[in-house]
């Protein structure tokens, strides 16, 4: 899907430059790539940040981009930026696919 939007890479160095062309022609604040195993990328006005992924066991990665989401817009709700956001919603989406088919994260998984 990645390379349908920025076409295709060759080396992992051009990802940053071709997700920071994108997030500025779409005059976007923030880009966030999920990256499956790879955890996640967000590419904003300060540069790149990598998240690495948090699963332990991956059981079903059924909604596990719709948790990463979720979580995102849940903590920039509660008033932080994208980048103290990352990784509570990496870590939200590292919990759901440890578990079986749709699934939910509670607040003590999350933050216990």
């Amino acid at each position: 899907e990645l390379a349908q939007v920025l076409g295709p890479w060759t080396r992992a160095a051009q990802l940053p430059a071709r997700a920071q062309h994108l997030r500025q022609s779409l005059e976007l604040d923030g880009l966030l790539m999920t990256r499956s195993e790879e955890g996640m990328s967000l590419f904003d006005a300060a540069g790149h940040a990598q998240v690495p992924a948090q699963a332990r066991e991956v059981f079903d990665v059924t909604g596990a981009g719709d948790t990463v989401i979720a979580s995102l817009a849940a903590m920039l709700a509660c008033g932080l930026d994208l980048r103290e956001a990352l990784p509570i919603a990496n870590r939200a989406g590292g919990i759901v696919v440890g578990k079986f088919g749709t699934a939910t994260v509670g607040y003590e998984e999350l933050f216990g």
